[in-house]
């Protein structure tokens, strides 16, 4: 099935996004919610833990061929970052900041969760750069899946009678 994005989509898949990431903390247990603040998009709270999570949520679709390109999570370009503002947010929140990257296609998506320490630690890369991202090639999902620090869920797609052609 081709996508073909209303004039809305891009709100449409970010809502859902974080609506997502929220689905799956209330599920592992976790107190959550969304929240409309720079810098962050979701609190989540694990009471067994005590600790705090404040995620940034980056959602995209890719259309057919575009499965493998990068997803931008963070820039630089600014005044003032999208990483200083989920680290200020974090600490008016006094939560542990953290990134939420969710991607769809056509027949699959998915959603990968990562403390920004992490990701800074492990994906960022040495250079300088205007907006960090989120490689989606096939060696890297290969290497997020290997990585117990990144929660990883996968979803397949199976679509039947969604074709919406006028006949």
């Amino acid at each position: 099935m081709e996508i073909n994005k209303s004039t809305r989509h891009q709100k449409i898949i970010g809502d859902y996004g974080e609506a997502l990431v929220c689905n799956w903390f209330s599920r592992s247990g976790f107190e959550v919610t969304i929240v409309d603040h720079t810098g962050i998009d979701i609190v989540a709270y694990n009471p067994e833990t005590k600790k705090r999570l404040g995620v940034t949520v980056k959602s995209r679709t890719r259309d057919n061929g575009k499965e493998g390109s990068s997803i931008n999570i963070l820039s630089y370009q600014k005044d003032q970052s999208d990483k200083q503002k989920l680290l200020d947010a974090c600490e008016a929140f006094a939560c542990d900041p953290w990134i939420a990257i969710y991607v769809e296609s056509t027949r699959s998506a998915d959603l990968y969760l990562l403390s920004l320490d992490h990701y800074d630690s492990h994906y960022k890369g040495t250079k300088k750069r205007a907006i960090d991202d989120w490689k989606m090639t096939d060696v890297c999902k290969r290497n997020y899946a290997s990585d117990p620090e990144i929660k990883h869920i996968h979803m397949d797609y199976n679509d039947s009678n969604w074709d919406w052609k006028i006949r």
